[in-house]
């Protein structure tokens, strides 16, 4: 079904001023719609955010009117491209995410379909129930969602899929009506076939199709073995069979269709599933690591014979990617030499002894019967980072270097456990064929296991591999009788090989389905039945050559910096929220809008940068848009699994718009602050009180466009270098000097935060430590933020120059603030010249936060708890968005510990929302405000007076005094201040 923009333009207008809600016309948005986490791409004709029931009929009425189409999207994760189409989509993550009530003691819930499924099952936890199926997509698929696509997950050997969950679904047919599905007797089936509506043409028609024996037959004949719990291809009519009115004794009920119907259906506007009782309480995971994926597949059936509550496998591949990974590498801790693969298999007991018992049974039979060559076992505290490691295995995909990757495609077969040995084996041998070694991950124990080719979908011969090697697995899922989907459903990659799979009597058997429930094609048209070629409508156009730009910043490690945007596979890492923890995408969790994801802006440089024929790529206010609320907090080039690093990829966006259209005065403001505070500093008291006035501080904030409400940070009255110059030696000393290290003087501790910098040396000093100080340059940090990279480089271009001739293992450099002493490890190797870019990566091993440093020589020995107080104090501590990033927060931890009676608790906070100059924007302030909401604000207000706010950040303090009231101070501030004898 095909739509034609310009002829519905008015009527599109026209009804977005009918909708409660919001519809969408502008580019930018539907090039956000444009795409899912799988390989295909089409530009939607609008993007609808309904608010009400009222809105999608709305909808749905247009749509049957104007000839065009709607394609339902929660948080568009899909794998199979079920959420793209050239219709309207219709996203429901946004208004409709309430959760309507729940039934204790009869277990259900009832919720709108916009409900995060990890958020759930924390409203669940504090009731001892929750919503078993688990994707590895958890912490931000939606439940519609995964009651379209019927979602497994890991623990579906134990707790079924989600259609064996879902009650009763309240929905819009194609007609507007509104009808609940749900269990029938018999009467009930047969009263529903009396409707004269469309509701009742569809109880007739299923009553009529499957009433004939001959029908039942086929089906019974060409579907995937019962034995396989995950079974989604095509329409799942063997569920209805097992209805009392046709050869079974179960009720009847419609929802067991709808389930995994990928919105082909119906619209579904309310869901009520069944819940469980939460699993007992401590897991352990026995890692057994093989030589081949053959001894892991018949690993996987031994694991099968023990109560294992999930048996999952990652090959050599992803482990591989791992290793590249800022956040994923600290999770390989239990990988012994180098596996082939590793199945991971969880158990689970009332008691640490109980289930230890069961994993080393599983051990013991895998030892007797030679398979496998390591066993450890990950004991209760660590198995959260060891299923991290399992569930980013989509997104490190992304990271193989070149343009060929891990393709989605034949990666969700589904075969009895019995025969999954053998049916790898074939697939490996059919796969060698087209020369390709698959990567092999996720879920043994259900039979199904994730398996990817290598394919560049840029290349015409790849595209038809893509394919050909798509037919070939189909035909040998067949042999198996087997399910083509196990769990990500048909979409667009599997639609086309349904009748293969369920014969041609069962594929036109669904068509028939469909089109009595939806007789004009409106709903995902598409998706199921008469799909489009399965290699037609991708990202990329075949053989077209992929643009390079110009960049300032050194993007050529991944290819460019396009290449690098393309790293975003859509698997949706970014819409996580506050309560999955972490810090990406501080804006998104706000405002929930797909446009503040790394996804949404990666997507929006891709298109652009791709498609773009003007003279300066980068010259469009779609991008600009979409970059507004990046707060550059850096959780993306760590949370991301593909590392998608948008904080660097502003930056150059900035320096490339900024080219055509010209440095705004705040950016100029705000990059050239040091200037600006070294100029106040020569002024006395007269810049602090011309800041904080209300007259001319008030002037000054309008001129630049900050935030009214803001206070702007005061200039010291001495800078921290003239104070070491005038007062370093007289300062008290250890007895013992241990080393000499060299201090990073930032500029904001040198003229905002003198006097955290004096304690900082000071205490170093007393510690034992020689502090030299030498003229440098400043970070720079300001102006890569405002995008001022020539600024920036020649900054960098200077420290790197000056200190990798000072600086190594046994002298290093020390920094207070994060921002500013992580772009040596950062930005400092991707912006200098190259003649300096072998040093600026060396120095990066030299340069530490203070915390670090600190907790190190604690570490070693070199610092003891009995040099300060032993008093008690309740510290609790906000990251700063890049130590998280690119360090730990486990370093400050440690140091604020050392004091015996101190207690230090960290808040779960992502970014504060301040975000350098971003908070004092006055068109971001609001944003500001809600991201510090999100965590960070109650934790500080819940906090007693008596508790002690510690945040490394200079923004993060500022951020925490305007928004609570409360001061926060530097860690070596509190260090300082528990010395014996200050």
């Amino acid at each position: 079904m095909s739509s034609n923009l310009p002829n519905l333009l008015p009527l599109l207008q026209e009804l977005s001023t009918q909708l409660e809600g919001t519809l969408q016309l502008d580019a930018l948005t539907k090039t956000l719609y444009a795409t899912d986490a799988s390989v295909y791409r089409e530009i939607p004709l609008a993007v609808a955010f309904p608010k009400s029931e009222a809105d999608i009929q709305k909808l749905i009425l247009f749509a049957s009117k104007n000839g065009t189409s709607l394609i339902p999207r929660t948080a568009g994760t899909s794998l199979s491209g079920q959420c793209v189409g050239n219709g309207i989509v219709v996203d429901v993550s946004k208004h409709f995410t309430k959760i309507l009530e729940l039934n204790v003691a009869e277990r259900w819930v009832r919720v709108q379909p916009g409900v995060v499924r990890d958020e759930l099952n924390r409203y669940l936890k504090p009731h001892g129930l929750f919503f078993s199926p688990i994707t590895s997509t958890a912490n931000r698929a939606m439940i519609g969602g995964m009651v379209g696509n019927n979602s497994s997950g890991t623990t579906s050997i134990v707790y079924g899929v989600t259609r064996d969950k879902v009650i009763s679904l309240d929905t819009i047919l194609s007609d507007g009506n509104l009808v609940k599905f749900e269990d029938l007797s018999k009467d009930e089936f047969e009263q529903k076939t009396k409707l004269q509506s469309l509701e009742g043409d569809i109880y007739r028609k299923v009553a009529e199709e499957l009433g004939d024996e001959e029908a039942r037959q086929e089906i019974h004949a060409q579907f995937p073995k019962k034995s396989i719990h995950r079974r989604n291809t095509g329409y799942a009519v063997d569920e209805l069979l097992k209805a009392d009115v046709f050869d079974g004794d179960e009720k009847f009920n419609f929802c067991k269709l709808l389930s995994g119907s990928e919105g082909t259906l119906a619209f579904t506007t309310e869901i009520k599933i069944s819940l469980d009782p939460l699993p007992e309480p401590i897991e352990i995971v026995v890692a057994a690591h093989f030589e081949t994926i053959h001894q892991s597949m018949v690993s996987a059936q031994t694991a099968m014979k023990h109560p294992a509550t999930a048996v999952e496998l990652m090959d050599k591949i992803i482990l591989d990617c791992t290793k590249e990974s800022i956040e994923y590498s600290k999770n390989r801790y239990f990988v012994e030499g180098d596996p082939e693969a590793i199945l991971m298999v969880e158990f689970r007991g009332q008691t640490l002894e109980e289930a230890m018992a069961k994993g080393k049974a599983l051990v013991d039979d895998l030892i007797a019967t030679g398979l496998g060559y390591a066993y450890p076992i990950i004991e209760p505290a660590m198995v959260s980072t060891a299923w991290a490691l399992r569930s980013a295995g989509l997104g490190l995909l992304a990271n193989i270097p070149g343009d060929a990757k891990a393709v989605a495609c034949i990666e969700d077969t589904a075969v009895d456990i019995e025969d999954l040995a053998n049916y790898i084996d074939e697939v490996d041998e059919m796969m060698a064929g087209f020369k390709q070694k698959p990567v092999h991950y996720a879920h043994a124990g259900a039979g199904e296991i994730h398996l990817r080719p290598i394919l560049d979908l840029k290349k015409s011969e790849d595209v038809e591999e893509f394919y050909q090697i798509s037919k070939a697995s189909a035909e040998l899922v067949k042999k198996y009788q087997g399910s083509l989907s196990g769990e990500h459903g048909d979409g667009r990659v599997r639609a086309a090989f349904i009748p293969l799979m369920v014969g041609e009597k069962n594929y036109q058997l669904f068509r028939r389905i469909k089109f009595s429930w939806d007789p004009q094609n409106i709903f995902n048209p598409g998706k199921i039945v008469d799909a489009a070629p399965m290699n037609k409508f991708l990202r990329y156009e075949p053989d077209m050559e992929t643009p390079t730009h110009d960049t300032l910043m050194d993007f050529s490690n991944v290819g460019g910096i396009l290449r690098l945007a393309e790293k975003c596979n859509g698997s949706g890492d970014c819409r996580k929220l506050p309560g999955s923890g972490g810090t990406m995408c501080p804006s998104y969790m706000a405002t929930r809008n797909e446009k503040d994801t790394t996804r949404g802006r990666a997507n929006t440089l891709r298109e652009f940068l791709t498609m773009d024929n003007k003279e300066n790529a980068f010259n469009h206010p779609e991008i600009k848009e979409a970059m507004d609320l990046c707060l550059s907090c850096k959780g993306c080039t760590a949370e991301c699994p593909s590392n998608v690093d948008m904080s660097s990829m502003k930056a150059e966006f900035l320096y490339q718009y900024q080219k055509a259209n010209g440095i705004p005065l705040r950016s100029r403001a705000f990059a050239y602050i040091n200037e600006l505070n070294e100029l106040g500093s020569k002024t006395g008291g007269l810049a602090n009180f011309m800041l904080s006035n209300s007259l001319t501080g008030g002037m000054v904030k309008s001129i630049l466009g900050v935030a009214p409400k803001r206070n702007l940070p005061e200039i010291s009255k001495v800078s921290l270098r003239k104070w070491y110059k005038k007062n370093y030696d007289a300062l008290p000393a250890a007895a013992k000097q241990i080393k000499s290290i060299y201090f990073f003087v930032d500029e904001f501790t040198n003229h905002n935060d003198t006097e955290i910098g004096i304690k900082a040396i000071s205490l170093l000093k007393k510690l034992g430590y020689d502090v030299k100080i030498v003229d440098h340059e400043e970070s720079g940090r300001s102006a890569l933020s405002k995008g001022l990279l020539p600024k920036a480089k020649k900054h960098a271009e200077a420290n790197v120059a000056i200190f990798s001739k000072i600086i190594d293992g046994n002298t290093p450099l020390i920094g207070l603030e994060p921002s500013a002493i992580l772009s040596f490890r950062d930005e400092y190797p991707r912006i200098v010249k190259k003649e300096l870019t072998e040093a600026a990566k060396k120095l990066k091993f030299h340069v530490k936060l203070i915390d670090e440093f600190l907790a190190q020589e604690i570490a070693a020995g070199n610092i003891k708890a009995d040099s300060f107080t032993t008093n008690s104090k309740k510290i609790k501590l906000h990251g700063h968005c890049h130590q998280k990033a690119l360090s730990s927060m486990t370093w400050t931890q440690k140091l604020l510990s050392l004091p015996t009676n101190y207690s230090v608790e960290t808040i779960p906070s992502g970014c504060c929302g301040m975000a350098g100059s971003f908070g004092y924007e006055a068109e971001h302030y609001e944003v500001s405000q809600q991201v510090g909401e999100l965590v960070l604000f109650p934790a500080v207000r819940n906090a007693d007076s008596e508790t002690v706010i510690a945040a490394p950040g200079t923004s993060c303090r500022h951020q925490i005094a305007d928004g609570t009231g409360r001061k926060a101070k530097h860690p070596v501030e509190i260090l300082w201040e528990a010395l014996n004898e200050v």
